[in-house]
């Protein structure tokens, strides 16, 4: 009876060549998995093209809610980004597409793992770090780390030559990740630093240039945290991001250009499009704002960029994400209420903060009178708050 071998399968062009090129180089049975986290490839074919491919099954499964209630809701109570603008988009997704994997290993028996990410690349590690926290025991098999093929040129010759059809061609050669929150693209000309990115990469968003010329409002109601209706519909929550989302893309909202620092030690360029990310972080944070005291918005703050940090370096199932993402959800108690937000062309304004129970009191915060709040205080206050600034001038001789 042959091993058997679960591969990472999205029917895109390197785990495409994955399938021949395991059943020419092992005796394996090869078991695609897809874990379907809202990708606009219709499913139905991509299983096809996995048993076309050869494999002797294939499971696309839908992961899509878990992927919003488990990673997507975790760090929009953080607003956790990487290097201050990425969405975390793939990063997010890894961790529950590499735990289908193990559950679809655990049920077939299989004792290897297969995924088609390149040696340069960030996801190795985050689908490996998720497979070694799961079960150890499974083995992982980096196609890319030990195949003759070095190039995607080269990845491309070798599904012709098996007869596997792929989207990627020689002119259009770009890498992409799509999932419910994101669309990535990478390679190519962007590659180049020099070259401006072209606006026809597009997938998710239209350019701010071409977005609807008339304004439109939406208002997001957020529960501890977590969004939950959206112009006063209660929603589900794959239904929400895909609503927010649309919205985005209208108003050409959530496109990103960047030169991140990847994991494994270099720097990569990537454009990222999350419209409906980039309207829920800012709806969260407006609320927030309102919500929060001074001190734990602070901490919370420092504490978001090592969170984004975490799963940016696939370290979803660490003890330090946990007690982090605990953290977050104390901040996240009084974080209850509606947002109104104005979006056009590419801009987010705030347009109201409706809060069930905001720190802020407009009786306080008035220049006005206040019984809560003497002028005559902040004279003493200030004499206090100033006198270690007193005592060193003092010392210095001033």
């Amino acid at each position: 009876m042959k091993e058997k071998v679960v591969l990472a399968y999205s029917g895109g062009l390197d785990t495409s060549i994955t399938i021949p090129w395991l059943k020419e180089n092992y005796d394996f049975e090869v078991i695609a998995c897809c874990g379907n986290v809202g990708q606009d490839d219709k499913m139905e074919d991509v299983y096809n093209k996995a048993l076309e491919s050869g494999a002797s099954k294939a499971y696309v499964d839908d992961i899509s809610e878990e992927f919003v209630t488990t990673t997507i809701y975790s760090a929009i109570k953080a607003e956790a980004k990487y290097e201050g603008k990425y969405l975390l988009g793939t990063s997010l997704a890894r961790p529950i597409i590499a735990k289908k994997l193990v559950e679809v290993a655990h049920k077939e028996g299989a004792k290897y793992i297969c995924h088609g990410c390149t040696g340069k690349g960030n996801d190795q590690v985050r689908f490996e770090a998720t497979i070694a926290a799961l079960d150890p025991s499974i083995k992982v098999i980096a196609p890319w780390r030990i195949w003759d093929i070095k190039s995607r040129e080269d990845a491309i010759d070798y599904a012709n030559e098996h007869g596997i059809k792929v989207k990627a061609t020689k002119e259009k050669i770009y890498s992409e990740d799509a999932n419910l929150w994101h669309v990535s693209t990478e390679g190519g000309d962007i590659e180049h630093l020099e070259n401006e990115h072209k606006e026809d990469i597009y997938k998710e968003c239209i350019s701010p240039e071409q977005a609807c010329d008339t304004p439109e409002y939406i208002e997001i109601y957020f529960e501890k945290g977590v969004p939950t209706k959206v112009d006063g519909k209660e929603m589900a929550p794959v239904e929400l991001v895909q609503y927010v989302n649309e919205k985005g893309k209208k108003h050409g909202i959530g496109i990103i250009d960047i030169v991140e620092n990847r994991l494994v030690g270099m720097k990569s360029r990537g454009i990222y499009e999350t419209p409906g990310g980039t309207i829920l972080y800012e709806a969260h944070n407006v609320l927030e704002s309102a919500c929060i005291d001074k001190d734990t918005l602070h901490f919370k703050q420092r504490v978001s960029i090592k969170f984004g940090e975490l799963i940016y370096d696939g370290l979803w199932y660490s003890k330090l994400r946990e007690a982090i993402e605990a953290f977050m959800d104390v901040t996240q108690e009084n974080v209850t209420g509606s947002v109104k937000l104005k979006l056009y062309k590419g801009n987010i304004k705030p347009a109201g903060i409706f809060a069930e129970t905001p720190l802020y009191d407009e009786s306080i915060s008035s220049f006005g009178n206040s019984e809560y709040y003497d002028h005559h205080d902040a004279e003493g206050f200030i004499n206090l708050f100033t006198l270690p600034l007193k005592i060193r001038a003092m010392k210095n001789g001033k």
